[in-house]
């Protein structure tokens, strides 16, 4: 399934912060240089949904705030119950 991020690097804190829009929210304490807030993003992202690393990967948007990430088999209905509690 396909996610559309909004991704605000140099945050106090790695975490989803729940739903902008149609988009997820996901800050990450690392920057946005040499890919570090990508990789980051990609290791919240897994951890909270609790799915492998490399089954999380963005595919379009690595240079820019808004991204679109893929995750393999996940169901729009098991990403929202994985995100109850930052669900709006």
């Amino acid at each position: 399934m396909r996610i559309p991020l909004k991704v605000v690097p140099g945050a106090s804190c790695d975490e989803i912060s729940g739903w902008l829009g149609d988009s997820l929210k996901v800050r990450v304490r690392a920057v946005a240089e040499a890919g570090k807030a990508n990789a980051a993003v990609t290791r919240v992202v897994a951890l909270r949904l609790g799915v492998p690393l490399q089954t999380v990967r963005i595919v379009s948007g690595t240079a820019s705030a808004h991204k679109v990430l893929e995750v393999d088999d996940l169901s729009m209905a098991k990403l929202r119950e994985r995100l109850a509690c930052t669900a709006d």
